[in-house]
């Protein structure tokens, strides 16, 4: 099954996280099929939190692929930020 997930990166203490699109059996930080956006939880000033391309996920979602939770609750907010 294909699944759109977080994968970590960044310094230990600074989290960074990339959204991809990767088989459910692939490990956390493994060989994805597509990087679809990013997320940065300790962003501030100028820096951008969250960078999504909801199109593309859209169309993943439309072929099977599964959203986590948390992938789910930035979808969301998004589409929050485009409106």
């Amino acid at each position: 099954m294909v699944k759109i997930r977080l994968s970590r990166g960044g310094a230990k203490g600074r989290p960074f996280y990339h959204i991809v699109v990767t088989d459910q059996r692939s490990p956390r930080d493994g060989r994805n099929i597509e990087r679809v956006g990013y997320y940065n939880p300790v962003a501030s000033g100028a820096d951008k939190r969250l960078e999504l391309d909801v199109a593309k996920v859209n169309a993943w979602v439309a072929k099977g692929a599964q959203l986590t939770d948390k992938v789910r609750a930035l979808v969301k907010e998004a589409g929050k930020l485009a409106a």
